[in-house]
């Protein structure tokens, strides 16, 4: 084939077309890498049929670890969490908080609401009172009218809870109706851009009707919103400051809680320390998601804007010392679904429902809700008593001795080595050279 790296009908081929024309065009040794990308195809035919649906000219996998993190207790209940996540350390801290505070009453977690929000977006030339008047008097017929859409949803106790207008005096003429969903244990994304777009044909023919051509209005657009500030969660782990011993280092229970109830206030207060600060709430949130089946890009940027909405970018998480009690906790939105989407069709995902005993969704805004506090207690507890990096990094040297190529004996060697030295990629590779000069 001649070298050509652009075509057309890329989406007509097959797989293996795909694969052919990629890297006959885009890598040296096409061979191997045609080999090397096929062998990451599922055996289980089917189940490829299913991943290859998922997404538009898929031409492999991409697969990442599934890992699990034990005794879990929320709610007096014990877990197993799947989590899906490249990086070693998120699991670990996961886990190592939650056989902390299994033993000091577990986490406790609460759902707030479960409101999610979709926007009718458009442009109209009349006053804000003529749109007002029309919703006002016409909202009994467009919920009859939408009914075929929201029938089902309603019959397991969802649908549509508000509708309100919205005006923007920055930009003159345009308007918005937002409406209030509940959507059950679906994420919902597709019920509520339908219902809108329903919605704006509707509303845009009776505005029509009632002022016989006298103003203009026009969609602009119909979509969900992913910032679900009322959808929102709750979890929370406390005890007597007493009994958060033994810390490491020998730190007092006490002067441990006062660094780490700084630490919060640091992250409250400080931008830049509350992105790295969420970025681990999130390490421990995004892992769940994904392993659920969830939309993590939703979920993030939901909790992001969340974490902004007072006007300054702040922590998620907060903690409060009061009467020798410590309470950390965090509030976050999660709009998550347990059936549709990838919930019930990715093979891995439906596991790791199943795995969690089928939870609704407002039993999984709890689980996850409750690991993201995990990781973010035990990111937090490393920072102010030995250090990121000691652990960090002592679960990274796997990492360092495969990219080093490093035999099973040198494995061994070097997890004894460096047992207590600190680890970079540097001294890893020193040591490994150290060791093939004397062999």
């Amino acid at each position: 084939m001649k070298n050509q790296k652009t075509i057309s009908g890329f989406s007509k081929l097959n797989k293996r077309g795909k694969i052919k024309w990629l890297v006959e065009n885009f890598f040296k040794d096409p061979e191997n890498v045609m080999r090397e990308l096929s062998s990451y195809w599922l055996k289980n035919e089917e189940q490829q049929r299913v991943l290859d649906g998922f997404s538009e000219n898929t031409v492999s996998n991409f697969p990442m670890p599934f890992s699990i993190a034990p005794n879990f207790v929320i709610n007096d209940k014990t877990y197993c969490i799947p989590m899906v996540i490249e990086e070693s350390s998120v699991v670990a801290a996961a886990s190592s908080a939650a056989k902390f505070w299994m033993t000091r009453g577990g986490f406790k977690a609460t759902v707030i609401d479960i409101q999610k929000i979709g926007q009718y977006h458009f442009n109209f030339s009349g006053q804000k009172d003529r749109l007002q008047y029309v919703l006002d008097e016409y909202k009994t017929y467009f919920l009859k009218k939408l009914k075929p859409y929201t029938e089902s949803m309603q019959k397991r106790g969802g649908g549509i809870i508000e509708m309100s207008l919205r005006d923007f005096p920055e930009e003159p003429g345009y308007f918005q109706i937002q409406m209030t969903f509940d959507t059950c244990d679906s994420m919902g994304a597709n019920f509520i851009n339908t219902i809108l777009e329903e919605f704006a044909v509707l509303f845009e023919a009776k505005v029509n009707a009632e002022y016989s051509g006298l103003y203009d209005i026009s969609t602009v657009m119909c979509i969900l919103s992913n910032y679900t500030p009322d959808c929102l969660v709750e979890a929370s782990v406390s005890c007597n400051v007493a009994d958060l011993g033994p810390i490491p280092g020998g730190i007092k229970p006490e002067e441990f809680a006062e660094k780490f109830a700084q630490a919060i206030r640091i992250a409250e207060i400080d931008p830049y320390r509350a992105t790295t600060h969420n970025k681990g709430i999130f390490n421990g949130i995004d892992s769940v998601v994904i392993a659920t089946g969830n939309d993590f890009r939703a979920i993030e940027a939901g909790g992001h804007t969340y974490a902004a909405r007072n006007g300054s970018y702040s922590s998620l998480s907060h903690c409060e010392l009061l009467d020798d009690q410590f309470k950390f906790y965090i509030r976050v939105p999660l709009a998550l679904g347990t059936v549709g989407g990838l919930t019930k069709l990715h093979p891995v995902a439906k596991r790791s429902l199943e795995m969690l005993g089928n939870p609704n969704a407002k039993e999984l805004m709890k689980i996850i809700a409750s690991v993201g506090l995990a990781q973010n207690f035990a990111a937090v507890k490393s920072l102010v008593t030995t250090g990121i990096q000691k652990g960090h990094m002592k679960m990274h040297l796997s990492n360092v001795l495969n990219q080093l190529k490093a035999t099973e004996n040198e494995f061994k060697l070097a997890v004894e080595h460096f047992s207590n030295k600190i680890i970079s990629h540097r001294s890893v590779q020193e040591f490994l050279e150290s060791i093939r000069s004397s062999n």
